[in-house]
């Protein structure tokens, strides 16, 4: 009898894959380039002197916030920091508008050739992330990891493997100074931020840890159990309104995992990084978690079955990634 049984990942096809590749690249050179960018933000004039100095010219370097800082008299010395800041903020700007009109060429080849298929909130939020300078404090835990995976090898799950309502964010407690500190430089509360992606976010009343939208898309932040002197309950930020982390047994293990890194792709063509977790890290932990008697049975088969071909595109695919 013919084997009538879908398989759980497919290679994608040639033309797919080439585009992937081309738009990846393109990807990064806009990612370094922002980074250009960043060292160059905020602006450098010359501010004249008193009444009483009418030639006492100083140079001063102002930031994106609006303070200022004074870099000493004009001199040739400050003329030269002057003409090369001026001209290292010309060329990245150049650079970055340049790679911003390729990454829109981009999104229209990739919808096209249908290289994407993770939904394209997902996407939002993860450059909001990026872009909020969030995202270094998360990484994304639970079924979305796989799209990560099946990006870098260059296949695509059975639909079976990824099925999935909500997306899972590991949050590092032991690193919530500088958490809070950058939160501080956007202005506003974590819930706050997923509101900018989608503003019908809010809190579920029985479930703190929990942002739920309009079509009933979760986003959960979770945490290590308690370790010496972390705190518990821990609220993200002092709005009355935002997340209260959740413990997660084992995620501690989550966390000391090698980080694993991915270009992903939306339907609709644009494209985010997702850092997650090493594939094989993931392997274990759903495996452990098939295994809970009192996890929900569909959930523990899709742990099982998630395991295993993530376990099998490390194997096929991504060898170098295997571990004894």
């Amino acid at each position: 009898m013919k084997n009538t049984e879908k398989p759980i990942l497919l290679e994608r096809a040639a033309d797919a894959m080439r585009q992937y590749i081309d738009a990846v690249a393109t990807f990064e050179a806009y990612e370094e380039a922002l980074t250009e960018a960043a060292q160059v933000r905020g602006g450098m004039y010359w501010h004249k002197g008193p009444e009483s100095a009418p030639n006492a010219v100083y140079l001063v370097r102002t930031s994106p916030g609006g303070s200022e800082k004074s870099l000493g008299p004009r001199s040739s010395e400050t003329e030269a920091i002057y003409a090369s800041f001026r001209q290292r903020k010309e060329s990245a700007e150049q650079r970055l508008d340049g790679l911003k009109t390729a990454l829109v060429k981009h999104k229209r080849m990739n919808r096209a050739l249908r290289v994407g298929r993770v939904a394209p909130l997902i996407v939002e939020i993860l450059n909001r992330l990026s872009a909020t300078r969030l995202g270094e404090h998360f990484r994304v835990v639970g079924t979305h990891a796989l799209y990560a995976y099946e990006s870098a090898a260059g296949v695509t799950f059975d639909d079976a493997a990824v099925a999935t309502r909500d997306i899972d964010l590991l949050w590092d407690v032991r690193k919530r100074v500088a958490f809070a500190t950058a939160l501080n430089h956007v202005d506003t509360s974590m819930l706050g931020v997923l509101r900018k992606v989608d503003p019908s976010f809010r809190i579920r009343s029985s479930q703190k840890y929990t942002a739920v939208n309009k079509d009933g898309f979760e986003v959960d932040i979770i945490r290590r159990e308690q370790v010496a002197d972390d705190p518990h309950p821990v609220r993200l930020s002092a709005d009355e309104e935002d997340f209260w982390v959740v413990q997660a047994p084992r995620a501690q293990e989550l966390l000391d995992s090698p980080q694993f890194s991915a270009v992903i792709v939306a339907t609709n063509g644009d494209m985010a990084r997702m850092n997650t977790l090493d594939p094989m890290a993931f392997v274990r932990f759903k495996q452990w978690m098939s295994t809970l008697p009192e996890r929900d049975p569909l959930k523990r088969r899709r742990d099982a079955l998630q395991a295993r071909v993530v376990e099998e595109v490390v194997r096929e695919y991504l060898p170098h990634l295997a571990k004894d």
